[in-house]
């Protein structure tokens, strides 16, 4: 309800309110009450009943449900590639995960880092068409990729930003994407099956922390979040950790530090995520998000007709594709045996052994196997298929003879 008014529906409202009779029955729904939603309820509702959940029995617990459990782990800013990376590759936490970051450069940052490393992810920001936008939730929540990267632009000012570039006109004449001004990651989207939110850039407001991890623990299932902390951050933790009901006090913790992922686990790796952590420049950065932007934008408006009459299509368009031009290193993408210590390797098996026992690993989309020819030209399938004519030529048998033995040389 508190986003009707904001969207500029007030109007809208006005004129059907006179329509809806008294005996009607108007309920209100929102995570949030403010003054838009106060004046909603003024327009619509007569001798209103308000029901505040959190404030049921002065319960601030139940804000974010007991059955999600919450870490965080401190980090410098410099670091967060790191260690994010040591979490995924090391597979300390259960999949699918939803990342979320501030900004629209982190997030492609993020995803050419981590692709250097073979893990593939998709990146869901405004600047995507609609259709794009909706693809890549359905692929997300049939279970088509694990990681899903964010854009969380309401705790940044890169819409502001972005939006007064869009109105100048540029020295290069340079066109740039249009946001939508309706979208939003952390309400009114359903992620399905989401078991661990990791908060890459914390939000600037517990409001922003509370509809994060709410996209995780959805209908009483279990879930996960995981927060890297820097020390300009400490002050925003400290806020969310008092309000869900912490006291140092009295012993009590809602946000644990991360228990599974030691100093040495990350330090096996440091070498290679900052040698790579180099080579994801903002030219790069750039690049890449102009070449997914047009690549969605091909997928979105000249596909959709095809689309259409082909529903079963859509699983063969993907969007955690790589957009780095040079094909990542074979040798990132696994982790040597030597490289972890004992604490990581028990901690590893635990996470397997409890994603086997909730059956997440069958999440996948269920349909009929298809069989994959080695060839994957159809073309080249059916003219395998169709019959040789041999063809009568004039001339001698010996020419003949002779042209046959050339080609088999060659």
């Amino acid at each position: 309800a508190d986003l009707l008014l904001s969207y500029g529906y007030e109007k809208d409202i006005k004129a059907f309110t006179p329509h809806v009779p008294r005996s009607c029955q108007c309920l209100l729904m929102s995570a949030t009450s403010s003054a838009d939603v106060d004046k909603l309820k003024k327009l619509i509702l007569h001798n209103p009943f308000i029901l505040t959940l959190p404030e049921v029995g002065n319960n601030k617990e139940e804000i974010i449900p007991k059955n999600v459990q919450q870490f965080w782990i401190s980090c410098s800013a410099s670091a967060k590639l790191l260690y994010i990376l040591a979490v995924l590759k090391l597979g300390l936490v259960q999949k699918k995960v939803l990342i979320f970051t501030n900004t629209i450069d982190m997030s492609f940052r993020l995803k050419l880092f981590l692709e250097k490393f073979g893990i593939r992810s998709a990146v869901l920001n405004p600047e995507l068409p609609q259709n794009s936008r909706l693809h890549i939730l359905e692929e997300f929540n049939a279970g088509l990729f694990d990681y899903l990267i964010a854009t969380d632009l309401s705790q940044s000012k890169e819409k502001d930003e972005l939006s007064k570039e869009s109105n100048a006109v540029s020295r290069k004449s340079r066109k740039r994407a249009k946001l939508d001004s309706e979208f939003g990651v952390v309400r009114g989207i359903d992620f399905k099956n989401v078991f661990t939110v990791i908060n890459f850039e914390m939000p600037h407001s517990v409001e922003g922390y509370v509809h994060r991890i709410g996209r995780t623990g959805r209908a009483y299932n279990s879930g996960a979040s995981v927060s890297l902390v820097s020390p300009d951050e400490m002050y925003t933790l400290e806020e969310i950790r008092s309000f869900v009901g912490d006291d140092e006090n009295k012993g009590t913790s809602s946000i644990a530090e991360f228990p599974l992922l030691t100093k040495n686990a990350v330090e096996s790796l440091r070498y290679r995520a900052e040698d790579v952590a180099k080579s994801v420049t903002r030219i790069a950065v750039r690049e890449s998000r102009a070449q997914d932007l047009r690549n969605e934008i091909l997928n979105s408006e000249k596909l959709k007709a095809h689309f259409e009459t082909n529903p079963r299509d859509l699983d063969l368009l993907k969007h955690d594709k790589i957009l780095s031009k040079n094909e990542p290193p074979p040798h990132l993408r696994d982790v040597p045996d030597y490289l972890l210590d004992k604490p990581t390797k028990e901690a590893r098996e635990m996470v397997k052994l409890a994603r086997d026992a909730m059956g997440n690993n069958n999440n996948r989309r269920k349909g009929p196997k298809r069989k994959l020819r080695k060839d994957g030209d159809p073309l080249k399938a059916l003219a395998s298929k169709r019959p040789h004519k041999v063809r009568k030529t004039g001339g001698s048998d010996g020419n003949n003879s002779s042209d046959r033995q050339n080609r088999k040389k060659n």
